[in-house]
């Protein structure tokens, strides 16, 4: 392919002024015309997406949904090394900092298809667990939050895979090893993504997604800044335009998740607080005497004796028994319409609940029928209520 230019770049380095010679001799790109196309080519080619890069991404995608669902941190890091070689997003600051739109979009398209296979693996693998899946597994909201180390291996892992990339035409651990990092933080957020969208579970859609975004642009951007640093300048206005955009993007992103934009009042992306205050029901009986002070009578007088007015007695009812929920899951406990049935609401930690005499086992847990704070009734995991009992307070 061939790549625009402004300038001609002359094939002796010595007729070049004094600055630009200076310059020339940091280049990792050749000073020849026809050695610098020769050497872009072959960098846009090892960079280009294929057929391997989306199978892969597809299978990538699942593994680390079984991982997140089973909470098994070695089948994460499994979908993780699993992942194609990120030379795509090497491909996109490639095309960022040449100013080529047809590299650029190219790379960009074929990025986003194997995202959003990974993506589409993480619903599919919702919905098939949609039946036996009685809770997602806590870790599972740390992979959709905005995280500080995250962002360090981030950039240290796209510095080193552009790098990798750009001086090794085959594959090898040193370049293998920093795109398994990178797939980890650009992957992970999107099959967590894919599974609340599937689970309809709170603060993993589109929680996930905004860090996906968020890592993608960064990611590129790290990589553009290892290209500058590796000699590669932009050949039209184009390049410092897109260059400009794709900082200007990371850095919107950023502000926006960090806490300075709308997305704080909402805690997109960010660790919700779960409240721990024990409630205490204490029953108070007060006795109080009242003493009837002596009247003294002078005069006898015939006082017709007071008609005994038949009360009322209260009939007595039964005292409902109260429990509160126990969980540690942020989106709290599932009610379900029946036993292993389908979901029909959430109970957040210390809802006050009504528990109902019906009591049964299925699929190897007791389930409890309770009444909600709000009055509906339905099914929930008997180990994740606690029963309220009154204490009297003696005097």
């Amino acid at each position: 392919m061939n790549f625009p230019t402004t300038e001609r770049i002359p094939d002796n380095p010595e007729s070049l002024p004094p600055a630009r010679r200076r310059r020339a001799h940091r280049l990792l790109v050749p000073m020849s015309a026809d050695e610098r196309t020769e050497f872009l080519d072959s960098f846009s080619h090892r960079a280009s997406p294929s057929v391997d890069f989306f199978l892969s991404s597809l299978v990538s995608g699942f593994v680390l949904s079984l991982g997140v669902i089973f909470d098994q941190p070695s089948l994460v890091v499994l979908g993780a090394a699993l992942a194609p070689l990120m030379s795509p997003i090497v491909g996109v600051s490639l095309g960022t900092i040449i100013g080529s739109t047809q590299l650029f979009s190219r790379n960009l398209l074929g990025s986003l298809i194997g995202c959003l296979l990974v993506l589409f693996s993480g619903w599919v693998t919702g919905i098939a667990s949609k039946n036996f899946l009685s809770q997602i597994p806590t870790q599972a909201h740390v992979y959709s939050q905005v995280s500080t180390i995250n962002f360090v291996i981030l950039a240290v892992a796209a510095i080193l895979t552009t790098k990798a990339i750009s001086l090794s035409e085959k594959k090898s651990y040193i370049t293998i090893l920093p795109s398994v990092a990178l797939a980890y933080q650009l992957y992970l957020p999107l099959t967590v993504a894919g599974l609340g969208f599937s689970l309809g579970i709170p603060h993993l859609w589109p929680d996930g997604l905004i860090v996906f975004l968020l890592h993608l642009a960064w990611g590129i951007l790290f990589g553009v800044i290892t290209l500058v640093f590796s000699g590669f300048r932009p050949l039209t206005l184009f390049g410092y335009t897109l260059s400009g955009a794709i900082t200007l993007l990371g850095v919107i992103l950023l502000i926006g998740v960090s806490g300075f934009g709308v997305v704080i009042g909402t805690q997109l992306g960010l660790p919700t607080q779960i409240p721990s205050a024990t409630p205490t029901f204490t029953a108070t009986h007060t006795k109080t005497q009242t003493p009837i002070p002596p009247t003294s009578t002078s005069t006898l007088t015939n006082t017709p004796s007071p008609t005994i007015t038949p009360s009322n007695t209260p009939t007595p009812t039964a005292t409902p028994i109260l429990a509160v929920v126990r969980t540690d899951l942020p989106e709290g406990a599932r009610i379900r319409s029946e036993p292993g049935g389908e979901t029909i609401g959430f109970l957040s930690n210390n809802s006050l609940v009504i528990l109902l005499p019906e009591v049964t086992s299925f699929d190897g847990l007791d389930w409890i029928r309770i009444i909600s704070p709000g009055g509906e009734e339905g099914w929930i995991v008997q180990t994740l209520v606690i029963i309220v009992t009154a204490t009297p307070i003696t005097p």
